[in-house]
């Protein structure tokens, strides 16, 4: 059996941080990948793998907290396009995880494989929490990338007196139905 996940069953969000000297004047961002597609594989009663594919030209920026002033629409696309230049989308248009190993842990499962972004792959873990609704199962995970461990050279501002910051919060979450 296999459940199969996207945007429709839920989200997966990106929060950016600001750092430099001149850092209170830039924005938190707030970032949608609304094109992202998960694949559960389930050995019995438990899954066994699980794959997931983003789409990088997906990236929406929802909003930019801190900073000066709001972001303007116009300021979230221009944001928007610095992020996809900085990912390289034409170069690599897709960010993935895949397990090669996936554990039972306390309130719900971890998940652990390689994550490959910007064509470079690396181990990780992430703990998936899972509570059960009633009719629905609803899967949660927070974790965090750091641009540098796969060379994403984060955008900057003013010869680096304003830059995004190198860890980056990644937040899942989404439910399936019960079969």
């Amino acid at each position: 059996m296999a459940w199969t996940l996207d945007p429709s069953h839920g989200e997966l969000l990106l929060t950016t941080g600001v750092t430099g000297p001149a850092s209170a004047m830039g924005h938190r961002l707030t970032i949608a990948m609304t094109a992202w597609r998960a694949t559960v594989n389930w050995s019995g009663d438990a899954p066994s793998a699980v794959e997931l594919t983003v789409d990088v030209d997906s990236l929406e920026v929802l909003r930019g907290d801190g900073g000066v002033k709001g972001l303007t629409g116009v300021e979230k696309g221009l944001a928007r396009s610095n992020a996809l230049k900085s990912l390289d989308v034409k170069r690599y248009p897709h960010i993935r995880f895949s397990t090669e190993d996936v554990s039972a842990v306390d309130g719900g499962y971890r998940l652990a494989g390689t994550l490959e972004i910007h064509g470079r792959s690396r181990p990780r873990s992430v703990d998936l929490h899972v509570e059960d609704l009633g009719q629905t199962w609803l899967m949660t995970c927070d974790a965090s990338v750091s641009h540098a461990e796969f060379g994403v050279k984060p955008y900057s501002l003013m010869m680096g007196a304003m830059k995004v910051a190198d860890e980056v919060a990644v937040s899942f979450r989404a439910e399936h139905a019960k079969d």
